[in-house]
């Protein structure tokens, strides 16, 4: 039974590739993203809360988002692999770019300027904290750390094998 967390910066590609493995292994993803509201602040955290806990209460699933503060001490120690994407700035930038001209995308070029200020300060300031609170939930958990397109593709190709061979037993 897999329980994945993808972890990365904004724009790494944490939701497709939650799309692909989910499509692989026919568990179901959990888009933190999709469930955070918009309009909700600091206030609205235990009602989040509570829908992750409900979310990640299944034995099997695909988990991807940072929200580490609010979601590690849920996802992680259940959690049987964590996912970092590490794409450069460059990458995360031009996919957070495009993706707000995307119809149907949730994305707002009105928070453009705050996702590129995001990206470009995440490695100084936000990786080291995710990573501070990932390790101290789940050090345990084995992490894949992939880096490019073809870590991804080959990650894809070998999980996918493992996965059909299981589900075929």
């Amino acid at each position: 039974m897999a329980r994945i967390v993808i972890l990365g910066c904004a724009g790494s590609g944490k939701t497709t590739l939650a799309r692909q493995l989910g499509e692989l292994t026919g568990a179901p993803v959990i888009s933190l993203d999709a469930i955070w509201e918009p309009h909700w602040g600091p206030n609205d955290v235990p009602a989040f809360r509570a829908l992750m806990k409900k979310a990640h209460s299944g034995n099997e699933w695909i988990s991807d988002g940072n929200f580490a503060v609010a979601t590690f001490d849920i996802r992680l120690p259940r959690a049987t692999l964590v996912i970092w994407l590490e794409r450069s700035k460059m990458f995360c930038a031009w996919h957070a770019i495009t993706r707000v001209f995307k119809r149907g995308a949730g994305h707002r070029i009105g928070k453009l300027a705050e996702v590129l200020a995001f990206i470009w300060n995440f490695e100084r300031l936000n990786r080291p904290r995710i990573e501070a609170i990932r390790i101290s939930h789940a050090l345990d958990v084995p992490v894949r750390r992939l880096c490019s397109g073809r870590d991804i593709r080959a990650f894809l190709s070998s999980y996918g094998e493992r996965a059909n061979g299981r589900l075929s037993n």
